[in-house]
């Protein structure tokens, strides 16, 4: 279609007739659904959707936009340079690289200029070098800055290494020689983010009405830094504090217009297995309560659930600085549990900058955020669908949110402190103020037994007294929104808040979202920092360690302040007083003997610490256990080493809560198991008050009663905790470059990198960033693997090795337990050998059937 028109004076025949025909292409190519399209006028600059009659009249009036000559708003495809069949033959071009299908999925909202389109086309058509077949300029650059990203490369070390490679490709090539020229080819690919600056003291974030003020409304402070200078008095300074927000609408765009990640957006519908086990969020009640009470959001699967995630950070790692800076995460539910906590599918939506930490104002830094988020939910936005290539409304919704207890406390408005410290059980917190201890303990679980339970009517064992209480009710949403709808505002460190009673601080600004107050579960309890504080307590009780234990002088003297067991009383001998032992305390010996197997542990590569560094023979205590120390310590390690060395009661019941919460943080859990599995928790914290003492017990212990019930609701463990987030924090501790400037730093490199994994699936020979291969990918393919002896085993190990491989094969497993009866009725010492013989004349009977079955020749039977 000839275009000249464009250039063409606004009152000539030949520019009404190519508006003409530019409207009539366009409405055959990209008219939506509302009869609109975008403006090409120089004014609207193809960023409002307007009608057809008033695009009309903007062009004859204002005029076209003259840049404007490839149409790619308005349906045209995006034409690349074709190699004609001759030149093939002579050229042996190994570019597989999909450069075309990259710059059409990025979208026509990323080209603002018209030149930024030209210029990236220009870069994907120009060789590296002369005569270079394999690399365009584009496809080098996008592959080194691939490398820079996996590997933490600063600026300096990249711009060095590019130098250095321009000095040894030919003279003439095409690759930038510094990183500041390289990173202007990602910005087409780069999202954008916006700067928002806040008050000091968190009152409010200078937006919309507040955007032109210079001192905050509240409590007057400036918004800028003050500088000191006589000179500079009245200038303006940098901003005192600033929220980074990253937009989400923009990401979910790009996030669909791959054709693989479009797909995957479906998997919670279109591929996840559904047999009564919960594997996903999606087989858990509150997924289904939402597909059931809003149907119109459940009807397209493609429509998103997000989980977010908040923490606390200290961007300059280990040293001494007190700075926190509070990124916010969203991670996507609709994808596979094994790509959910991905780094690549983790989004930063908003960096809260430091010093200090935003505490309970924290709605002040959400509420762009929570507006996108309302957004989403209540009119959606038009999504172009990469893998079925059409274009529909997308909406979203927040699932969960994902923290620590302190942030859930920040989040939910609730205190988490004093008396009524669980918000779960709320006003109905059984507590008790120890005297000597000094602090609040949370004791009484015998309500959640059943009314006939045994338990109840023992006295000496517990507190003195009988049960007689039920179990608290749990608050819905709703209840809890009628709580604090009328909490007015709070916000801001200098605002005088006065000391008010009520347990609940703020209205959660995640209550503008009007189907959070529906969720049974709107903040997750982290497994992972209760599993760490219970093992800490443990251990530091087991090993008496000075600082950690639960039971010392003043726990004693607790015990004959509540009046029970009294032999455990302490006694004064002159000057010292003697504590009696009790059913948890360890001889030296036993102590020794704990240390020691902890210090023999060998374990694979990567799957915890090395033990042997943080046992201390010499002081016979754990230091340094980190979060996942703790978690293989409890669900592993700690039965084997208290084996023998403590009392069959105490042992039952500390190996039953290590199997506990192996049974919770299982990736595939029986729906039907879930019932036992709540009544084995109060079981567990009921002994455990039986053997241990009251200090025992702080919140963390307490929120072991409620971690069943939020299995049900929200699905497994292990996409609803702390490990991978933290995981995440630390690549985002990685990013500080400029110490001054931490959270920009983080920002800068983060949308650097975001650019950098939409390309990797258009490019050849390039691994994705942050969807890192299995360490044993490799072996598992016959590579990396070392050449060992080969040992020859005894007739015993191979017995033991076969046995072990029979009793793991699903299929033979009741051919197996059926010949172990036979051996425990006529021999109850029958060899191990008659066993295996008896079972393999069977098991040879089984094979030989489904050989026949499957028609497989003789050669594979023998």
């Amino acid at each position: 279609m000839d275009r000249s028109w464009i250039n063409f004076l606004r009152t000539t025949n030949e520019y009404e007739n190519g508006v003409e025909e530019f409207l009539e292409f366009a409405n055959m190519n990209v008219l939506d659904n509302n009869g609109k399209f975008y403006c090409p006028c120089v004014n609207c600059l193809n960023e409002r959707k307007l009608p057809t009659d008033i695009i009309r009249e903007h062009v004859l009036c204002d005029g076209f936009l003259k840049s404007y000559t490839k149409w790619i708003w308005h349906g045209e495809l995006i034409d690349m340079p074709s190699v004609d069949e001759s030149e093939a033959e002579e050229v042996d071009l190994e570019m597989d690289d999909r450069m075309e299908e990259m710059i059409r999925d990025i979208g026509h909202d990323s080209f603002q200029r018209a030149n930024v389109y030209d210029n990236l086309c220009n870069d994907a058509e120009k060789p590296l070098y002369a005569e270079c077949t394999k690399y365009t300029r584009l496809s080098a650059v996008l592959k080194l800055f691939n490398v820079k990203a996996r590997n933490g490369w600063t600026d300096k070390s990249f711009t060095e290494l590019l130098e250095l490679l321009s000095d040894m490709l030919p003279k003439g090539n095409t690759l930038p020689t510094r990183n500041y020229d390289a990173k202007k080819i990602l910005c087409p690919m780069g999202m954008e983010y916006q700067k928002i600056h806040a008050c000091p003291n968190d009152c409010v974030l200078y937006k919309k009405e507040l955007a032109m003020l210079h001192q905050c409304p509240r409590c007057g402070v400036s918004r800028y830094k003050q500088k000191h200078s006589k000179f500079e008095s009245d200038s303006k300074g940098p901003p005192a504090k600033v929220l980074w927000y990253l937009p989400v609408v923009p990401r979910l765009k790009h996030l669909f217009s791959n054709a693989n990640d479009a797909k995957l957006m479906r998997w919670h519908a279109d591929g996840r297995t559904t047999d009564g086990h919960l594997r996903h969020p999606a087989d858990g009640l509150q997924w289904k309560k939402i597909d059931s009470m809003f149907p119109n959001f459940s009807n397209d699967s493609r429509n998103i659930r997000f989980g977010l995630a908040t923490d606390g950070m200290n961007p300059y790692g280990n040293l001494s600085s007190k700075h926190s800076s509070w990124p916010v995460l969203l991670v996507i539910y609709n994808l596979p549990p094994w790509l959910c906590m991905k780094r690549k599918y983790v989004m930063l939506s908003l960096m809260i900058s430091g010093p200090r930490q935003p505490g309970n104002d924290i709605d002040i830094y959400l509420t762009p955020l929570v507006e996108d988020l309302k957004m989403l939910w209540e009119e959606g936005v038009d999504m172009f669908d990469g893998y079925t290539s059409d274009s529909f409304k997308l909406h979203a919704m927040l699932f969960c949110t994902i923290n620590d207890f302190p942030a859930y406390g920040n989040l939910s408005g609730y205190s988490i402190k004093g008396h009524k410290a669980c918000p779960i059980c709320e006003e109905g917190t059984c507590h008790h103020q120890l005297q000597h201890g000094r602090k609040t303990v949370y004791l009484g679980h015998r309500r959640f037994l059943s009314t006939n339970h045994p338990y109840r009517k023992l006295k000496k064992a517990f507190n003195g007294c009988q049960e007689n209480e039920l179990a608290p009710m749990v608050l819905s949403g709703s209840q809890v929104y009628e709580r604090v709808k009328d909490i007015g505002d709070v916000f801001g460190k200098m605002k005088n808040k006065g000391t008010s009673s009520n347990i609940w601080k703020k209205r959660s600004i995640f209550f503008d979202l009007l189907y959070w107050r529906v969720l049974d579960v709107r903040h997750c309890i982290d497994v992972m920092h209760v599993e760490k504080n219970v093992c800490d307590s443990i251990i530091g009780t087991l090993l008496n360690i000075q600082g950690k234990t639960k039971d010392g002088l003043n726990a004693r003297l607790d015990l004959v302040e509540m009046g029970i067991r009294e032999q455990l009383a302490p006694q004064s001998h002159g000057k010292r007083t003697y504590l009696p032992p009790a059913c948890h305390t360890l001889s030296k010996q036993e102590k020794r003997s704990f240390c020691e197997i902890l210090q023999g542990v060998k374990v694979p590569l990567g799957y915890s610490s090395n033990f042997k560094r943080l046992v201390s023979m010499k002081d016979l205590k754990l230091l340094g256990l980190k979060s996942h120390d703790c978690h293989v310590l409890m669900q592993q390690l700690l039965p084997v080493a208290i084996r023998g060395i403590l009392p069959k009661n105490v042992r039952y019941t500390l190996t039953r809560l290590c199997f506990f919460f192996n049974a919770i943080c299982s990736k595939v859990i029986d729906i039907e198991k879930l019932d036992q599995l709540e009544n084995e928790a109060v079981l567990i914290l009921c002994q455990l008050e039986m053997y241990f003492s009251p200090s025992f017990f702080d919140i963390m212990v307490h929120l072991i009663i409620h971690l069943v019930r939020e299995v049900r609701i929200c699905g497994p463990v292990f996409l609803r905790w702390m490990y991978p987030i933290e995981r995440y924090m630390k690549i985002l501790k990685g990013y500080v470059k400029n110490q001054y400037r931490p959270e920009a730093s983080i920002v800068e490199r983060y949308i650097a990198e975001e650019a950098i994994e939409f390309y990797t699936d258009y490019l050849s020979q390039v691994e994705a960033i942050g969807v890192p291969k299995s360490r044993y990918h490799e072996r598992g393919a016959g590579k990396g693997t070392r050449s060992a002896k080969v040992r020859t085993l005894s007739r015993d190990e191979v017995l033991q090795a076969h046995l072990y491989i029979l009793n793991n094969t699903k299929e033979v497993i009741p051919y197996l337990s059926a010949h172990k009866d036979i051996a425990k009725r006529n021999n109850p010492r029958m060899s191990q050998k008659w066993v295996i013989n008896e079972h393999n004349k069977t098991f040879l009977k089984w094979f030989k059937q489904q050989v026949q079955n499957d028609n497989t020749t003789s050669d594979t039977l023998n």
